[in-house]
């Protein structure tokens, strides 16, 4: 990904940093909408996502989400009756868990399932609790900083002020 960088960002407050990340995407993909160019924010990854292969392909979602995503896996009974019990056992832990707990948890599902479907890329990125992992085109922002107009001047002002909060 020419034109890229990946940063791991630490926050206190993680419905705030989600608030923030939302609004930071609305005003870039507005942005990119109105004068072209790629994603400034091409993607961001939470201590606690985890992701499943299903027939489809890969799902995301955090610790404690496995309820509302269980209804669109498309996988047979069994795989989502042992993925049920083991998201259930790790939700119950969730306050003090760890991302070390977490690889391990992950690694032992995979073993009881017999095959590779569940994803935790947080440990080997280095990441713990309250941080993420950031990848941002600098090569859009610079795009963006160049064409934008004098009406959209403050939207991407705002974006990259709450953005700077974080890198």
């Amino acid at each position: 990904m020419a034109g890229t960088i990946s940063k791991i960002v630490r926050f206190e407050d993680e419905e705030e940093f989600l608030m923030d990340m939302e609004n930071i995407m609305e005003r870039f993909t507005y942005l990119t909408s109105r004068y072209g160019g790629g994603n400034v924010i091409e993607g961001f990854l939470l201590w606690d996502y985890v992701g499943i292969q299903d027939d489809e392909g890969i799902k995301i979602f955090r610790i404690g989400e496995f309820p509302y995503i269980e209804g669109t896996l498309k996988v047979d009974y069994e795989t989502l009756r042992i993925l049920e019990r083991y998201f259930d056992e790790i939700e119950s832990r969730w306050s003090d868990l760890s991302v070390e707990e977490i690889d391990y948890f992950i690694r032992m599902l995979n073993e009881a399932l017999e095959r590779e479907i569940v994803f935790y890329e947080a440990y080997d990125l280095g990441l713990n609790r309250d941080e993420a992992y950031l990848i941002l085109n600098i090569k859009a922002l610079h795009y963006l900083d160049r064409v934008v107009d004098a009406e959209d001047r403050e939207v991407l002002e705002e974006a990259v002020g709450l953005l700077m909060k974080y890198v």
